[in-house]
């Protein structure tokens, strides 16, 4: 699938760019591109279940969030190259390890290369089910190339602002391309969910696990409610009934490294939110509108004022020991 990185059309910048020789916009070449895979616990339940989710954490972005946790990877390219074979070493070593699925993290950039690579660690053994966990700015014609390798889907919908996606993400057609692919993902991956249980302490614990479907997520921006509610009116119309919905309060200001003229950059971008963590008041509104549209199968996010969860991709461990369980990272290799 390399020609199709040539005049790379792969998600909707349609930058054109040839990456075999060069990078795109996501500052990507044509290889895959790592930065940690870890069994990781702070998905949502139905993702993590018992063993973790086997999240693989892929370097790049086709998007410039300016609050976005995860920069060191997604914008200052932390990360190293892997081969489709030593892709599917890594897929395969989370399943041994425990994991409940393989979770693909920001890999809209990545799509043919990944779908080599799933391909071959499926020619290899692997039996977890897929999980695609993207920003939801993709093209809907490269997740085609997942149809048979991907069965969860993870999109975020950020917002339904053209003028607030331009100013957080450079992306004014965001609302557009994530409505699509939100609905194509949709139509095409009914749910399927099924109960696993574990004996934990003498006692048996049973949990759902998601097999096959769609979970959306919206990360509520501290200030702009109003944005939070034209998401919810839209997931209430499009995806109630056929897809999970998961509404996030995890919003928290980065203590970014970069440039100080990134940084100016940055706060000139981050000045269409109130950049601070979630308030009390607007966490009990959040609650009243969730209540108030009464979805079929919705995750909420309990508040929380700690920081300390904030990643650092630097760190051979780059999470709490709580949330995660490292088994590859860039610079160490095997964990």
């Amino acid at each position: 699938m390399e020609s199709l990185y040539e005049n790379c059309r792969q998600c909707p910048r349609n930058c054109g760019i040839n990456r075999t020789s060069s990078v795109g916009f996501c500052k990507e070449p044509s290889q895959i591109r790592i930065a940690v895979a870890c069994l990781h616990f702070g998905e949502e339940p139905l993702i993590t279940v018992h063993g973790g989710s086997g999240t693989i954490f892929l370097t790049g972005c086709n998007l410039r969030c300016a609050f976005c946790q995860n920069y060191q990877i997604s914008q200052q390219g932390m990360g190293a190259a892997v081969s489709k074979e030593e892709f599917a070493e890594i897929c395969l070593k989370l399943e041994e390890a425990g994991a409940e699925n393989i979770n693909l993290v920001t890999g809209s950039h990545h799509i043919p290369a990944l779908a080599e690579g799933l391909a071959e660690a499926k020619k290899r053994g692997l039996t977890l089910p897929v999980c695609w966990n993207s920003s939801g700015y993709d093209s809907v014609e490269s997740l085609k190339l997942l149809e048979g390798l991907v069965t969860i889907w993870l999109p975020d919908l950020k917002t339904l602002s053209s003028e607030l996606s331009n100013s957080l993400c450079a992306a004014a057609d965001y609302p557009e391309k994530a409505k699509e692919a939100v609905k194509w993902m949709i139509e095409h991956n009914p749910l399927k969910l099924t109960q696993v249980s574990k004996e934990i302490d003498g006692k048996t614990v049973v949990k759902d696990k998601i097999l096959q479907g769609v979970i959306v997520r919206h990360l509520f921006l501290p200030g702009r409610f109003f944005e939070t509610a034209d998401v919810l009116e839209w997931l209430k119309q499009n995806a109630d009934g056929k897809a999970i919905i998961s509404l996030m309060s995890q919003y928290t200001p980065v203590p970014f490294k970069d440039s100080e003229e990134n940084l100016l950059k940055r706060k000139k971008s981050l000045s269409v939110i109130e950049n601070r963590l979630v308030s009390q008041s607007e966490d009990t509104d959040l609650r009243d509108l969730i209540e108030a549209y009464d979805f079929d199968y919705l995750f909420y996010q309990d508040l929380c004022a700690d920081t300390e969860w904030l990643p650092d991709f630097e760190k051979k461990q780059p999470f709490s020991y709580k949330l995660a369980k490292p088994i590859w990272h860039w610079k160490f290799g095997w964990c």
